[in-house]
Formats: structure tokens, C-alpha cells, sequence
């Protein structure tokens, strides 16, 4: 037996035990997928084609994977203004695999699968908190001292290197004053680096600390 299904704006021609390629579907591997939109079903008993749909059938597959299909290149060129753009694209594709075509009337022989949570998840919980917690306490605490000092919102654009975006980054990591910035050290900006990639050379090549010094002094 075969049936012919529809979706994301395509029609595939499937059959038990087929597994094939289409458009990107909500779920996770392992997930049960239904086709209602059923447009044909063919087999022994003859052909029977819906109007557009057939009421009641229905073909159930499993989600195996999602994933990226091959990369399309999109080239643009227009002659003699030396333009020309490149561009590569990977759309979003589900791959499934068809696990039973349910008649109209009948009962689907497969049962949807309960996504069961392990109790050990819970279990272990705590053990993986552990150890985060201690890796914050070995952090320095130099980190929440500028956090602490933070009584002034300072314009940190005026510093070298700083514009509008940099600073909302620093604003979150809870450095919004002048004085935070002078007061750092070579531990607090590794410590800063980690949340903010690159601050530390930013920082010193843009001699952030000794200018903050200045402005802080007004």
C-alpha cells in the first residue's frame, strides 16, 4: 500500500518502511509525526484519490533527524559596475521515516510515544550544582566589588574604543561607573574577559583605566 501526502507546500509519494527528505517539521529527534493532509491512497484493494483530502487517513512516520540540507550559492553580478555579491544558504530540512499508513475508520497500530523524564535527571541535579557552585566561590571576588561600588550611571562612551552597544555590555556586567573602571586590576579583567571576549585587550590598548581615573576625578 502507498499514499500520497502533502506538506510544506509539497506532495510525496510514500510508502511503510520509506524514509525520506522534507520540509523542516516542529519537534525533536524521536518525535512522532502525523500527516493528515492525505490526498491518495493505492494498493491491492484499487485507488481511492480525495477531494482534496481522504476524511480519516492518516500517515504516521517518526522524526529521525533534523538537520541543514546542502549549501545553495546565490550569485549576483551586474556587468561593467564591478558589482558582485556571493552568498550561501542551508535550508532547514526534516528527515522521517514512515511507519504506518492508517486507513480511514481504522485504529492507528502505532502508539504515540510518551517522552518519559528519567527520575535519575533529578537525582543528579544536585550533584551538578556542586560543583558549579564551587566554581563560582573560586572566581575572584574582585568581579562583585565593582558591582558594589556602582552608585553613578557615568557615560562609559567617553572612553576609548566605547561606543553605545560596548557600553550596554558593560552596563549588564554591572560596571556603570568611572570609579569601577579605575579601580580595576589585572584579576578583575580577566575575570570581566571571560564574560565579555576581548575586554581586556580593549581595555588596555585603549588605556582605560588610567582615562577613567581622570574622568572620575571630574
Amino acid at each position: 500500500m502507498y499514499a500520497v501526502i502533502k506538506t510544506g507546500g509539497k506532495q510525496y509519494k510514500v510508502a511503510e518502511g520509506d524514509r525520506l527528505v522534507v520540509e523542516k517539521i516542529d519537534g525533536e529527534a524521536g518525535d512522532q509525526i502525523v500527516f493528515g493532509e492525505v490526498l491518495m491512497l493505492g494498493g491491492t484493494d484499487g485507488v481511492t484519490v480525495g477531494s482534496p483530502h481522504i476524511d480519516g487517513a492518516q500517515v504516521i512516520g517518526e522524526l529521525v533527524e533534523l538537520r541543514k540540507g546542502d549549501k545553495v550559492l546565490v550569485f549576483k553580478k551586474r556587468r561593467r559596475q564591478n558589482y558582485r555579491r556571493k552568498k550561501g544558504h542551508r535550508q532547514w530540512e526534516a528527515f522521517v521515516s514512515i511507519s504506518e499508513i492508517v486507513l480511514p475508520g481504522a485504529k492507528p497500530k502505532t502508539a504515540a510515544k510518551a517522552k518519559a523524564k528519567p527520575a535519575a535527571k533529578s537525582e543528579e541535579a544536585p550533584a551538578k550544582a556542586a560543583p558549579k557552585a564551587a566554581a563560582k566561590a573560586d572566581k575572584p571576588a574582585s568581579k562583585a566589588a565593582p558591582k558594589a561600588k556602582a552608585a553613578a550611571n557615568d557615560d562609559l562612551t567617553q572612553l576609548n574604543g566605547v561606543g553605545p552597544a560596548y557600553a550596554k555590555k558593560l552596563n549588564e556586567a554591572g560596571i556603570t561607573s568611572f570609579a569601577q573602571v579605575a579601580a580595576w586590576k589585572a584579576a578583575d579583567l580577566d575575570a570581566l574577559d571571560a564574560d565579555i571576549p576581548g575586554i581586556k585587550a580593549k581595555a588596555e590598548t585603549g588605556e582605560w583605566v588610567k582615562q577613567a581615573k581622570d574622568l572620575a576625578k571630574g
